[in-house]
């Protein structure tokens, strides 16, 4: 995917999200977020989405203004839907006054700027509005092809080495001395092998043997390892080898804390 049909997927996951979460109650818990209610959910996609848009948009390529720039969203849950839809939209718009190689800043500390951005952004309203399904009910789905887009996102922004060293407790966790951990979509082509080193998680986009295998349709995988769905309760996915890693790999995978 190239970073316009990112910004059109985004809009239209948002578009989805922004439907189910209208009108409904504030203050109803995300049960895959503990500490936040939906309108802590809501308040957050939107805000991520115009830290970006003021990244992108100005071409910051220091990040402390957009981080200032953050304003709430709608209390009142019957402005959630348009606004929400603002937010894509002024996304959008953002990435289209830049080129892929444009500088911007971004926390993978590999300069990846505009590509990196496009790609977080479906990452984001994808997981969460996994989160939302929880909350509300709703059924989850997913194309196969955006979500081998989400977990590439998450796999490649978790092993990145600008996480690596902003998480001390990630780092910690994940050192290693070569242990691998094969992902593979089922459903459309998205393979990804982690290795854990003494200094960094090397992922390569490879087929090969591995410590341990999980496999499946890609949409559970990324429920999976963005720990939205528990291991057990995933009948779709197959794992082979060393589920204690796989477990302690799920457990660290903690885009918050670390």
């Amino acid at each position: 995917m190239d970073t316009s049909a990112y910004l059109t997927a985004v809009a239209e996951q948002t578009s989805t999200l922004a439907d189910w979460v209208h009108g409904r109650d504030a203050a109803a818990p995300v049960p895959t977020c503990p500490e936040w209610t939906l309108a802590d959910l809501v308040d957050h996609v939107g805000a991520v989405q115009r830290m970006v848009t003021m990244l992108v948009g100005e071409q910051m390529t220091e990040p402390s203004k957009a981080f200032a720039g953050y304003v709430p969203g709608p209390t009142d849950s019957g402005q959630w839907r348009a606004w929400l839809s603002d937010c894509a939209a002024e996304a959008r718009q953002a990435f289209t006054t830049v080129a892929d190689d444009t500088p911007v800043w971004d926390p993978s500390g590999a300069a990846a700027g505009v590509p990196f951005w496009s790609r977080r952004l479906l990452g984001e309203v994808c997981v969460h509005r996994a989160d939302a399904a929880v909350a509300l009910g709703m059924q989850y789905e997913l194309a196969p092809e955006l979500a081998v887009a989400a977990i590439e996102d998450w796999l490649d922004t978790m092993t990145s080495r600008g996480y690596w060293e902003n998480r001390e407790g990630f780092a910690d966790a994940m050192r290693g001395d070569g242990q691998t951990l094969h992902f593979h979509a089922t459903d459309a082509p998205g393979e990804w092998v982690a290795r854990r080193e003494p200094d960094m998680v090397v992922l390569e986009r490879t087929h090969t043997k591995a410590d341990v295998v999980v496999s499946g349709p890609a949409a559970e995988l990324l429920l999976v390892i963005s720990r939205r769905r528990p291991l057990d309760a995933a009948s779709t996915l197959e794992v082979q080898g060393d589920r204690a890693l796989l477990d302690h790999w799920i457990g660290h995978m903690d885009w918050i804390a670390g």
